[in-house]
């Protein structure tokens, strides 16, 4: 092989080592992706007067107090609102997860300006220097990046500096670590105490994972707490009950519906049949082979047989089978809390009690799993992900290629041509082509890792997110920075192996040469710097076009237009999306980690992260002002693993100048073990954090004076209405079956669909709340017709689903929303006292009735005619309130055996069950002050007088008289 031979293949693979790209490059990446922000802001000021239902949608749909602040229509509008409301303002109106995404941010953009300010302002002038000075002695001629990079200074002790950089970085980042980390347990503090936290009925109950076999029942719930002595009993437990296929079926049939409706919708678009009915190919492959059927026909027919299936697996279905999980409720929130507390580290009869997720939080196909059926399918999983992970090689290969387009054109003739007739536009192509392949094979990877993450076991949707944090984290780290240098290293040692062949060299010379493979580590991931400084621009300009949401409007145009959109399409359009918290912590997450990495080896870096954090943080605060919710409300729960990441990147940043210290000055010289001093006061900083705010963050600690003033509730009322079982019953048992919705003009239509009688009828649409719609019979379904005014989401209807009140609070307000508000729900009814509400004073010896039963002969049954608002099943005797007004003094203790069901603790050990017995002093934690003195249990204090009206009021009179500070009805 001749010398010329050999030369090109080293060049060529000399190329490809790692994701160099040229100066030129860099600079085209920057100025193009900063002109197309530029274009896309200008795009979003136009468009987002004029498209509000995606650009504000909040503004429309919020709970409670979330409601955004005003925002006016003008082109810059949008922004005066992110400049002066501020964290305390936001805090009640975005919910505390996004307030913490936002904290994450503004720590990082000033961090991370903190760090671009100490790394340009003391290596850039040492490295320069040092280059500028000994341009000769390089072993390559540098470029300006490489000059302001620590690639080619060796054997000196100017690399003290960037030792001395790093100790700087890591002080900065423990100092506004400890800032935030404080304030975030004082936010998270103030959420369990705020109204909406304590009036949840999640937040006083716990969960119950792994129960034996043995003890799946409710006594069996109920032993386990009893064997661990709680300082405070439970008021009312419940086994998960076996549901077996039929969540599967539910959403079987769902899906069905949305086919059937999308079919539809597409045949009578714009009020008039298609040409050609819709047909539906099965068992084919890529649009060949199979059978086609009509598409109506075929949804209509498999419609009619899974309603069928359902309801026949509901009516066969044993509820009185248990499953390996439970819930116990207590009293009152403090309690809750600190009964997990204190069962935190422990396994009592082998199973598991944390706090209670909020049941919209719960994956409930999950939650069932055995330990070891989890530990399974986590193995598997690892296994698929490593599968990937090795798999993810072959893009990191094209992207290697691409960024090496320059070096690459010497021996491709068309890029060769390219290069030399345009080099304007080949610059830009090979600055901006590797990061954009990157992002796109970027952008189905965080779907997988959820998936892939879901099927490891993760019961809970934070759960969940904070397991797609750790491992998408991870294995962007792992593939985009270690695998990529190794990639390279490979390439480099393949490289010289070739060359020595060609000059036929032996054996033992081959093996010889390879010594000088540290050096080729060293200058690989160094020389990546100059992919990232591409890499910083296009993630600012993902983050400003993620604001203009072109994408989403052009394609929900596109649908519009071409297939027609369904009403329910219409009703999931107009809600506010969810924020995927996990992907986005991610990504970010990831750029911190290679902020951190190249700031003391390339400084440029650090500071294209700082730009970046400083777009994402305007850009986020607006999208989770205006557009984005929360799916679940968790207070913040991401931030502790998500600064443990924090930390672990810088730990990685240490390793690698550890390495770096060891390749240029030599592992014998020792000089290297300057740089570990950081990763052990990481390591202790760790360990303070956890001992300082952990339980702190985990768990609500009240105050002596607030256990005292605790909202307490009654055993009975969460016992006599099963009050924990329909909170926290499987949703399956009880969720509603979608109606075929069509546009109301479309109706009409439908005779010359369906051949046969067409009769019209009505039916309760769960998707509005339960109100009787009118619909028309078809083939054996119901089809509802909807209005054009009512295509978009109820915000009453959206209030009601989003809010996080307790549930009996959420029950009667959608009295109050659908026109009922007079009646009451038959499982609150025994809730009060005697099964009623409070009653107003005795009337019977004047013969008068009550306000709610003349209403009653007034206006008739319910309006929306549903089991859930039989007021005829409530009580209405004026005359029956046999509960005594004074609670008699009792001494000290947390319940009145006289009035305590024997339910709840007839075999509490401790608590007697006759009525001339007074229960002892349970035995406290040392921190947590022993339980108030209460009035007993079934009693309740005098309310304040109010008189009655004479005449009906449209107020409900569920919640008259109850006592309002201490123990509530139910």
């Amino acid at each position: 092989m001749s010398s010329n031979t050999t030369n090109a293949i080293d060049q060529l693979i000399q190329s490809n080592v790692g994701r160099t790209v040229s100066s030129r490059a860099v600079a085209s990446q920057v100025i193009l992706m900063t002109i197309v922000s530029f274009g896309t802001i200008f795009v979003f000021n136009i468009l987002r007067p004029r498209n509000k239902v995606i650009y504000e949608p909040k503004v429309k749909y919020h709970t409670g107090a979330q409601k955004p602040p005003a925002i006016s229509d003008s082109a810059l509008g949008w922004i005066s609102p992110i400049l002066h409301y501020h964290e305390a303002d936001l805090v009640e109106k975005i919910g505390l997860d996004a307030i913490a995404f936002l904290r994450f941010l503004r720590m990082l953009r000033w961090l991370f300006t903190a760090i671009a300010a100490l790394v340009c302002a003391t290596l850039i002038p040492v490295n320069l220097t040092y280059n500028l000075k000994n341009y000769e002695h390089s072993n390559t001629k540098p470029d300006i990046l490489s000059m302001l990079t620590v690639s080619n200074i060796y054997g000196t002790n100017l690399l003290f500096v960037h030792i001395a950089v790093t100790y700087g970085i890591a002080g900065l980042v423990m100092g506004f670590v400890y800032v935030h980390w404080k304030n975030m347990v004082r936010l998270r503090q103030n959420w369990f105490r705020s109204p909406e936290y304590q009036q949840s009925f999640y937040a006083r109950t716990l969960l119950v994972l792994g129960v034996p076999k043995s003890l799946q029942s409710d006594e069996g719930i109920r032993a386990i707490f009893e064997s661990v002595q709680v300082p405070y009993p439970t008021t009312s437990v419940h086994i998960g009950r076996r549901v077996g296929r039929l969540p599967e079926l539910i959403e079987y049939h769902n899906e069905t519906v949305r086919e059937l409706e999308k079919v539809l919708v597409r045949y009578l678009k714009g009020g008039r049949i298609g040409r050609e009915r819709p047909q539906i190919r099965l068992n084919g492959f890529m649009c060949c082979g199979g059978e086609k059927k009509d598409a109506i026909d075929f949804y209509t027919a498999k419609l009619r047989r899974t309603e069928a299936a359902v309801e026949e697996y509901r009516y066969q279905i044993d509820k009185r089978k248990p499953e390996n999980y439970g819930f116990a409720s207590m009293a009152a929130v403090p309690y809750a809390h600190i009964v997990a507390n204190l069962l935190r580290n422990k396994k009592p009869k082998g199973t598991a009690i944390t706090l209670a997720p909020n049941p919209k939080d719960i994956i409930w196909s999950n939650i069932t799993k055995s330990p070891g059926e989890v530990a399974r399918l986590r193995m598997i999983g690892f296994l698929f992900l490593a599968v990937v992970c090795f798999f993810n090689t072959v893009p990191l290969f094209a992207i290697s290629i691409l960024a090496n387009l320059s070096s690459i054109s010497a021996y491709v003739p068309f890029l060769k041509e390219w290069a030399d007739s345009s080099e304007t536009s080949f610059a830009i192509v090979s600055g901006v082509l590797p990061p954009t392949v990157s992002a796109i094979f970027g952008y189905f990877l965080p779907v997988l890792m959820r998936w892939l993450t879901r099927y490891m076991g993760a019961h809970t949707h934070s759960r969940l997110d904070r397991a797609v944090v750790a491992r998408y984290f991870a294995f962007l780290v792992i593939s985009q920075l270690i695998i990529f240098t190794l990639i390279g290293v490979g390439f480099k040692s393949v490289s010289q192996v070739v060359i020595l062949i060609g000059e036929h060299k032996s054996f033992s010379q081959i093996i010889s040469n390879l010594k000088e493979l540290p050096e080729s580590i060293n200058q690989t991931y160094i020389g990546q710097s100059s992919y990232w400084l591409t890499f910083f621009p296009l993630r600012g300009f993902l983050a400003v076009f993620d604001l203009a949401q072109i994408l989403n409007l052009v394609w929900t145009t596109f649908k519009t237009h071409a297939f027609g959109r369904t009403p329910r399409d219409i009703r999931d359009w107009t809600r506010p999306p969810d924020f995927e918290y996990a992907i986005y912590y991610s990504n970010i997450l990831f750029m911190v980690c290679v902020g951190f990495v190249f700031a003391p080896l390339a400084p440029l870096v650090a500071a294209a992260a700082a730009v970046v954090f400083w777009i994402s943080s305007w850009v986020y605060k607006y999208q989770l002002m205006f557009v984005f919710v929360s799916r679940v409300e968790t207070g913040g729960r991401l931030w502790n693993p998500v600064i443990n990441r924090v930390l672990a990147s810088v730990i990685l940043m240490q390793a690698l100048m550890t390495l770096t210290m060891g390749l240029q000055m030599g592992w014998t010289s020792w000089h290297w073990v300057a740089t570990l001093p950081p990763i052990l006061f990481l390591l202790i900083f760790k360990g303070y954090l956890n001992r300082t705010f952990d339980r702190q963050f985990r768990y609500y600690i009240p105050s002596e004076e607030e256990l005292r003033l605790a909202k307490v509730h009654s055993a009975r009322g969460d016992t006599s209405g099963n009050r924990l079982e329909k909170r926290f019953g499987h949703p399956a048992l009880h969720s509603e079956l979608f109606t075929p919705m069509l546009h109301a003009k479309m109706m009409p239509l439908l005779s010359q669909v369906y051949s046969g009688k067409i009769a019209n009828d009505k039916a309760q649409m769960a998707e509005y709340g339960g109100q009787t719609m009118d619909t028309q019979v078809v083939s054996g379904i119901k089809i509802a017709g909807i209005e054009q005014t009512n295509l978009d989401y109820d915000p009453a209807l959206y209030q009601r689903d989003r809010g996080e009140l307790d549930w009996d609070a959420r029950s009667m307000a959608s009295t109050n929303i659908f026109g009922d508000a007079a009646s009451l729900h038959p499982s609150k009814s025994a809730y009060y006292a005697n099964g009623r509400s409070s009653p107003a004073p005795s009337m019977a010896g004047v013969g008068a009735r009550s306000l709610a039963y003349d209403r009653y002969m007034a206006q008739g049954p319910s309006r929306l005619g549903t089991p859930a608002n039989e007021i005829e099943l409530s009580r209405f005797d004026p005359g029956q309130d046999q509960q005594p007004l004074l609670a008699a003094p009792q001494q000290m203790g947390y319940f009145d055996p006289r009035a305590q069901s024997t339910a709840s603790l007839n075999s509490y050990p401790g608590y007697p069950t006759t009525p001339g017995d007074v229960p002892p002093l349970p035995q406290y934690p040392p921190q947590y002050p022993p339980p108030p003195h209460q009035p007993a249990e079934g009693y309740r204090m005098a309310p304040v007088h109010r008189p009655y009206a004479s005449t009906p009021s449209n107020e409900n009179i569920a919640g008259r008289g109850t006592f309002q500070r201490g123990y509530s009805a139910g």
